[in-house]
């Protein structure tokens, strides 16, 4: 792929941090493209071209129909074997907030059947909050040392994020699909509170079962999750900056380093 792989940042209606992820992408030594939707479709650009996808958050086609579901059903019908091949090959790809819900909603996450069921390729998804409103604050994060996923790997210490969502509780079909995902090595985030324990609310701002964050594909090589890593690039973007040591990079952009690195090494 070269020193500097090149990043499709993916664009459509209502996508509206694609800005903020070209901007992480470019941090951790990338080279980020915004490339809307429909020129996929038209095959005016090849997604097999890029060494790893982008899918930003914000309210996608409004969110009518469900979040992240319109959008969704453009990645399984108009780009469903482009992104087949491009998981298969293990690039990375990470689906943030909207992202997340569109790659949950098409089947790309958690990307395998987990209870043995048949009838829908959706065995997980991001419902409405447990608050019952816009949850828009910064939260706790840990990486799950058990995952496969890539974007997480080396990760030893709290990450601190935002979120800014209104269907973000991750609810799976049943307590053997939850199992499953742990067995699996598929949870790679976890809210926790201030003492590293585990969380209640606000500091599970959603009330996430197990209280996760994210989850990523038995490849290890996609991964959705809700809060915001791109929007905790930069040092001064922690609310807490011009009160503590002054950090020398945003703790999101660890995410976006290893995935960078895994793709130079692909």
């Amino acid at each position: 792929m070269g020193k500097t792989p090149r990043v499709l940042i993916l664009r459509a209606a209502g996508i509206n941090r694609n800005s903020d992820a070209a901007l992480a992408i470019e941090l951790a030594g990338g080279r980020p493209e915004m490339v809307h939707i429909n020129r996929l479709i038209a095959g005016e650009r090849r997604l097999m071209d890029y060494a790893m996808l982008v899918v930003p958050g914000g309210f996608s086609y409004g969110d009518h129909l469900g979040a992240g579901k319109l959008l969704a059903i453009d990645l399984i019908h108009c780009l469903g074997d482009q992104i087949t091949r491009f998981v298969a090959d293990g690039r990375p790809v990470i689906g943030i907030c909207n992202g997340f819900q569109a790659l949950v909603k098409a089947g790309i996450l958690p990307g395998i059947q987990l209870d043995g069921s048949s009838d829908t390729p959706q065995s997980v998804t991001l419902t409405d909050n447990a608050s019952g409103r816009f949850e828009c604050r910064w939260v706790r994060l840990a990486a799950d040392p058990t995952s496969v996923c890539v974007f997480t790997r080396g990760i030893e210490r709290p990450l601190e994020v935002p979120v800014a969502h209104g269907e973000g509780r991750f609810v799976a079909r049943n307590d053997a699909t939850l199992a499953a995902l742990r067995a699996a090595g598929l949870v790679a985030l976890r809210y926790i509170a201030a003492n590293g324990g585990p969380p209640s609310y606000p500091e599970n701002p959603n009330g996430s079962e197990d209280h996760i964050a994210g989850i990523c594909n038995p490849g290890g090589n996609v991964l959705g999750l809700m809060p915001h890593p791109e929007n905790a690039a930069l040092p001064h973007q922690h609310p807490r900056w011009t009160r503590e040591p002054l950090r020398n990079e945003g703790d999101g952009l660890a995410l976006f380093r290893n995935a960078i690195r895994y793709a130079q090494g692909m």
